[in-house]
């Protein structure tokens, strides 16, 4: 059959039933819109072949001309040959009105590097974008994310790295805190609640952590509702409350209360808002971004137990608290003004089965798998190492430092894994940094009784955990939406956080249950950690299979 564009033009699109409803994607093309657009290809090739050979108007267009750029319809898809063109199907119900007739709900699947056709300008950008996504492999399995294109991400620039600063303030108050840990359990056993068991008194701490991560699924839906403002400003507001109230507390369920749910709750609220701002400014620089941005909490690991250690032996604890708060009052208030959120928000309702979806997902369900696993024992060291330093003999003016030196080493292992990960994977690197946590907690904290040892430990865990703090967030937007970063991240670090609340009350039970020695508390935290690895090579394979692939 010859065509020309007096005859084209009088073809008609094959009539589509309208009342069923075709199935759209950002990579389906419905056939009404293929068939405009190859009637006016047509007319474009013919233009072109007359105006280059002087032929009239009437000259005929073969068929077989323009052939790469059909699809073939075969059970009502198209369906390209392996050279790029299509081969049509000779059976009489290969036709596309046939197949919608007998199949409604079928959908034209069209790659728009495989064919020549032109569409408008902003359908054919998007289709070229998410056949990209597709194709390489790099942030998401199965289909294409439908979140912003990567040009739209600006990875730099006055107003992302602002955020970066805010967020590195931020980082500071929060987890800065979570790294003192240890001072206050040591107070707290010690001093404040003596007598009281220690694996009791974890419980306070646990909470804290706890809290600090589970609502994030909540803080998380907010954010995609209403962006960074008022999780911030109300977060700032409770975490300040609470730790003024810390600070009168005496009793342990005022502890409970004050430290291991009110100041927690607005911290949770910050760290949340912070992560899903940073994320939305980067791409490519992602994981770098998030990186220096969690090192703020290394920094606040390295001079918050010296302060606080000096403060509680020159003014006491009640006045020491509350110079912290202070001082994490100033900062956050830079946090408030810098951190903003670059991607439209949409106020949608609360659905509880929307956090749900994301665990039919084989690769996202995995992964928060492996963060609860890493999260049930990572948090152990940071909790115990004081006290188990001072059982092997070291002078508690030495002590005191341990948890400055790991947290100054995190600082380097928050940085450096994210600039990695950029180059060479979020995957590989994160599945490098939880095996070496694992394998120096086995082979070097538990054989290791002397001053020396415990000190490598501890320089060698904080640059290893580091990266798992930093690559979290990266991991997690790598595997979905970025329009869904704060639901999505908020369903992560809830389920990780009941590794943070249930960790350290194990590890102090295995203490007593022993009479006092840290070799279950170790085994457990090695064990635990090295399942998260495992966990993490899992979904990596459910990704993209054991390819030596940047992912």
């Amino acid at each position: 059959m010859c065509l020309t564009p007096s005859n084209v033009d009088s073809i008609d699109a094959p009539p589509v039933n309208k009342g069923y409803k075709l199935q759209l994607s950002s990579v389906f093309i419905p056939l009404r819109s293929q068939w405009v657009t190859l009637k006016s290809t047509i007319t474009r090739d013919h233009t072109m072949k007359s105006t280059a050979s002087g032929h009239s108007s009437t000259s005929t267009v073969n068929m077989e001309s323009i052939q790469p750029e059909l699809a073939t319809v075969q059970g009502g898809n198209l369906a390209p040959n392996s050279s790029g063109s299509s081969k049509r199907d000779p059976s009489p119900q290969s036709t596309a009105a046939g197949n919608l007739d007998s199949d409604p709900e079928k959908v034209l699947p069209v790659n728009p590097r495989e064919s020549n056709l032109s569409l408008p300008g902003d359908e054919k950008k998007g289709l070229e974008n998410d056949a990209a996504s597709i194709d390489s492999g790099a942030e998401a399995p199965g289909p294409a994310p439908a979140g912003p294109p990567p040009m739209d991400f600006p990875d730099g620039g006055t107003k992302a790295w602002l955020v970066v600063l805010g967020g590195w303030c931020s980082l500071f108050c929060t987890f800065g805190l979570v790294n003192c840990i240890g001072v206050f359990q040591e107070y707290y056993v010690q001093d404040l609640l003596k007598g009281t068991n220690p694996s009791t008194i974890s419980w306070i701490l646990s909470i804290q952590v706890w809290m600090m991560t589970f609502p994030a699924f909540i803080f998380g839906r907010i954010f995609d509702a209403y962006g960074p403002r008022w999780l911030l400003i109300g977060g700032t507001f409770t975490y300040i409350f609470g730790l003024m109230m810390t600070s009168l507390s005496t009793k342990y369920y005022q502890l409970i209360l004050a430290q291991g749910i009110v100041s927690s709750l607005g911290s949770s609220a910050i760290f949340n808002a912070t992560l899903s701002s940073v994320v939305g400014w980067f791409l490519k620089r992602r994981a770098t971004a998030l990186g220096i941005t969690v090192s703020g909490s290394s920094v606040g690991g390295v001079i918050g137990p010296i302060m606080l250690r000096r403060l509680i032996n020159s003014i006491g604890f009640p006045w020491a608290v509350r110079a912290l708060a202070f001082m994490y009052l100033g900062l956050l208030s830079i946090a408030c003004l810098t951190i903003r959120s670059r991607l439209p928000h949409r106020r949608t309702p609360f659905v509880l089965k929307e956090y749900l979806v994301g665990l039919r997902e084989p690769v996202f369900a995995t992964t928060c798998i492996a963060f609860f696993m890493f999260a049930w024992g990572m948090f152990l060291p940071f909790t115990y190492i004081i006290l188990q330093a001072q059982k092997q003999g070291m002078d508690p003016s030495l002590t005191m430092y341990l948890l400055p030196i790991m947290n100054a080493l995190s600082i380097l292992g928050r940085i450096l894994p994210g600039f990695a990960a950029d180059r060479f994977g979020r995957f590989n690197i994160m599945i490098m940094v939880g095996f070496l946590t694992a394998l120096f907690t086995l082979v070097l904290w538990i054989p290791g009784k002397s001053n020396a040892a415990i000190i490598v430990f501890m320089v060698i865990f904080g640059f290893t955990s580091g990266g798992f703090i930093s690559l979290s967030a990266p991991l997690i937007a790598q595997i979905c939406d970025i329009r869904q970063i704060g639901t999505r991240t908020g369903a992560a670090f809830a389920i990780q956080s009941f590794g943070g609340l249930t960790g350290s009350p194990i590890a102090g039970a295995i203490v007593s249950a022993q009479g006092g020695d840290y070799l279950g508390l170790q085994l457990f935290c090695g064990i635990t950690m090295m399942a998260s690895v495992a966990l993490f090579i899992v979904a990596r394979h459910l990704q993209v299979g054991f390819k030596l692939k940047v992912v």
